[in-house]
C-alpha cells in the first residue's frame, strides 16, 4: 500500500472511531488485569494469613489457591472476550476502512 492510501484511510472518521473504541476497550482491560493481579499482590505482601486460610471448614483448598485459579480463569475468559470483539467489530470496521480507501482510489 501506498503512502496515499494510508492518508485516505487515516483521514476516515470510521478509523479514528476504530482507534477510539479499540483503545478505550483494550485500556479497560488492561486496568482490570493490573487491577487484580496486583491486588492480589498487595494481598500476598500484607495479609498472607487471608490467603492461608481454608475456604472452608476442613477444607485442604486455601483462599490464596481459589483465587489464583480464579484470576487464572479469569484472564483467559477476557483474552476470549477482545478476541471475540476483535474477530467482528473491530476487524469488520478495518475492512470497510480499506474497502473505503481502495474505492477512493478508483
Amino acid at each position: 500500500m501506498s503512502s496515499a492510501m494510508y492518508e485516505r484511510m487515516r483521514a476516515n472518521p470510521k478509523f479514528q472511531q476504530l482507534i477510539s473504541t479499540r483503545g478505550r476497550f483494550a485500556w479497560i482491560l488492561a486496568i482490570t488485569v493490573l487491577v487484580i493481579f496486583y491486588g492480589f499482590v498487595m494481598v500476598v505482601a500484607f495479609s498472607p494469613a487471608t490467603l492461608g486460610q481454608p475456604v472452608s471448614e476442613g477444607s485442604m483448598v486455601t483462599v490464596g489457591f481459589a483465587f489464583g485459579l480464579f484470576m487464572f480463569v479469569f484472564f483467559w475468559i477476557l483474552t476470549a472476550v477482545y478476541v471475540r470483539r476483535a474477530n467482528s467489530e473491530f476487524d469488520a470496521l478495518t475492512a470497510e476502512i480499506v474497502h473505503e480507501a481502495w474505492q477512493e482510489k478508483k
